[in-house]
């Protein structure tokens, strides 16, 4: 009996620990702003889009989502955009990790010369964002 009670609590805590779920996400939700759509989104998968399919194949974050919807009177924001990170240590080393990729790149990409600021506003940013089992 005693033998099956320790066996019963390893089980339990081995179990237990693999259930855990360690990610973590910043989410972003932004307005396109005066109609600027075609800059919005060229920006967004030109250079957002780009970093973290960059980010991805060097270990740097878990996935990404880049998803558009129409605005309404109670949320006027058009794009929602989510960076998982595996845990927290990917999480604590995302602004040196996008730093490195950005240093790398060949710079910001812009449609018709417009501004991030001219075409789009963060409504909403949460950082450390994290993920239910």
């Amino acid at each position: 009996m005693r033998r099956y009670l320790i066996a019963m609590t390893l089980l339990v805590g081995i179990f237990g620990h693999t259930q855990q779920d360690d990610r973590l996400s910043t989410i972003d939700f932004v307005e396109i702003l005066n109609d600027n759509k075609a800059e919005a989104l060229f920006y967004y998968q030109n250079n957002w889009k780009m970093l973290r399919e960059e980010a991805m194949k060097k270990g740097y974050i878990h996935s990404f989502q880049l998803m558009e919807m129409e605005a309404t009177p109670e949320a006027s924001y058009h794009l929602i955009l989510i960076t998982t990170y595996s845990n927290k240590l990917q999480y604590d080393e995302r602004e040196a990790h996008f730093d490195e990729i950005i240093t790398a790149g060949n710079g910001l990409k812009l449609l018709n010369d417009k501004a991030p600021g001219d075409f789009r506003k963060v409504l909403y940013g949460k950082d450390a964002v994290r993920h239910l089992h």
